[in-house]
């Protein structure tokens, strides 16, 4: 198969507020220190942007709600796309290859089996996280473990350049294994980083932290983010207020992203749980030069990986021989 035809299967697998600024933030200050004393930073971040994920199909008849990597929200470094994705056999997201990233799948509901040309193959269920360095190469399959929809969160985390041509990895996750804490009406699921005083284990390359929280009908949370750190909210359920205490609330499926400060403040003023995962890392500040599942810094390794994924090698000298089954 020639190279321009490689080239557009790939593409088909994955087809000024600040003026203000202070005297906002000092208002916002004030108004939360009078009800709560305990917030535990000094400027509460504001959502600059707000993103409603909308349905896509992609893989093999698989439906997504991308929140980031579409026209309106491109990237977040070093975020590189969020999908909310739901699969019910038969679709799935058949074999098909990685360079240059992480990917980080935390499953809602049901499962999903991954395979890879390397020998790994295993299933993550509701509440499980997979952690997969690309690195080098990965040519993998991720298919519904069950019947029925298959729900979940997938996350693409960008590499330095000194990172990306690094041996493939995984760190895996059980629910049970995952740190929870509780306090005042919310419940928080540390993935990566730190919440409450609790720290995750997971070991993250770029520097990141990824929290679930879920708040019970009038809890509030307050949770400190690294300033230098680019951060957004993704809502999974339910509405909530998030910034400041004035703000409209906002729906489920909608990507927040955040300005500048070292924490977030969220409200839950309606009658129902609220659930919503809070993610920041630590900017690369490269070029991102993407094409479909590879992610480099120039066109010319873009090119090379192209030819390293078509003749096998550098990284995919599997790739001739591997087939999930």
């Amino acid at each position: 198969m020639r190279a321009s035809v490689y080239r557009n299967f790939l593409f088909r697998l994955y087809p000024n507020t600040r003026t203000k600024a202070s005297n906002s933030i000092n208002r916002i200050r004030n108004i939360m220190s009078e009800s709560d004393q305990s917030i535990g930073f000094s400027t509460p971040r504001l959502v600059t942007k707000k993103v409603l994920a909308k349905l896509q199909h992609e893989g093999d008849g698989a439906v997504v709600r991308r929140g980031i990597g579409r026209s309106e929200l491109k990237f977040l470094d070093p975020f590189l796309m969020l999908d909310d994705f739901s699969v019910s056999p038969p679709a799935g997201f058949p074999d098909h290859p990685h360079r240059g990233f992480e990917t980080v799948t935390y499953m809602l509901q049901g499962g999903m089996t991954h395979q890879d040309f390397a020998g790994h193959k295993g299933t993550i269920h509701t509440g499980d996280v997979q952690w997969m360095t690309a690195g080098r190469g990965i040519i993998h399959s991720e298919m519904p473990a069950g019947e029925g929809a298959q729900k979940g969160l997938q996350l693409w985390i960008n590499l330095s350049s000194q990172y990306k041509m690094i041996e493939p990895r995984y760190q895996e996750l059980l629910s049970d294994d995952i740190k929870r804490a509780e306090k005042d009406g919310v419940e928080v699921r540390i993935i990566a980083g730190e919440s409450m005083g609790v720290q995750s284990p997971v070991y993250t390359r770029t520097p990141a932290m990824y929290l679930d929280f879920t708040l019970k009908p009038r809890a509030q949370v307050h949770q400190n983010i690294p300033e230098s750190w680019n951060g957004f909210v993704y809502i999974i359920e339910g509405e909530g207020v998030f910034g400041k205490p004035n703000s409209s609330p906002t729906t489920a499926h909608h990507v927040l992203v955040l300005g500048p400060g070292d924490g977030l403040s969220a409200w839950n003023r309606s009658s129902k749980p609220l659930r919503f995962v809070l993610i920041a890392g630590q900017p690369i500040n490269e070029p991102v030069v993407q094409y479909g599942p590879f992610v480099m810094n120039t066109q010319a390794e873009i090119d090379q990986t192209i030819e390293d994924y078509h003749y096998s090698k550098n990284g995919f000298e599997m790739a001739k021989y591997w087939r999930s089954q």
